[in-house]
């Protein structure tokens, strides 16, 4: 069976547990994720002294791609789905020149990673159900606004077409926000 998160339960194929080796790549995946998180961290603390490093937007926007990618090897959907939205909210924050908008991308990433850091507490302990237990209405309602301010936010040439329409659309933001029920 697969949980909310995308996770398979073995129990529900009569596998009583994990193996050791899981078990063991899974506190990998949290110990890593966690220096990760903490690099996020930093990163935001700089762009809140200065939102005009606009190429920390993108650093952000690498790292938590990192997370992703290993969160999509323990199929942990959510978690992966959740790391895209900071993705690109990243890359798009780099194209923005309105400081004051800036400011809000700043918190609102603080708020993604406060909440992402979270999932992989609950992650590390068994609990599979972490957004269902979290308020996160607040963090919704930031996030939906920002993505109507980004509707507007032409992504540089930097990436190929497809690439661009593909990954960074502003439907794929929508498309994110309601796989995680937002």
């Amino acid at each position: 069976m697969i949980d909310a998160l995308g996770f398979y339960h073995p129990c529900e194929f009569g596998i009583k547990s994990m193996s050791n080796e899981t078990e063991e790549l899974l506190k990998e995946f949290c110990d890593e994720t966690t220096m990760l998180i903490g690099e996020l961290d930093t990163i935001l603390v700089e762009l809140e002294a200065d939102v005009a490093k606009l190429d920390k937007f993108d650093h952000f926007g690498q790292v938590i791609d990192r997370i992703r990618g290993s969160a999509r090897s323990f199929n942990a959907a959510e978690i992966c789905s959740f790391c895209e939205l900071g993705k690109i909210i990243g890359i798009k924050a780099a194209q923005v020149k309105d400081e004051k908008l800036l400011q809000v991308v700043v918190a609102v990433l603080f708020d993604a990673v406060y909440i992402l850091e979270k999932m992989v507490k609950h992650l590390r302990t068994g609990d599979r159900n972490v957004l269902q237990g979290m308020n996160t209405q607040a963090f919704i309602t930031r996030l939906k606004w920002l993505s109507e301010k980004f509707k507007s936010v032409d992504i540089s040439n930097n990436l190929c077409a497809s690439q661009k329409e593909k990954e960074l659309s502003q439907a794929s933001i929508d498309d994110i926000m309601k796989s995680l029920g937002f």
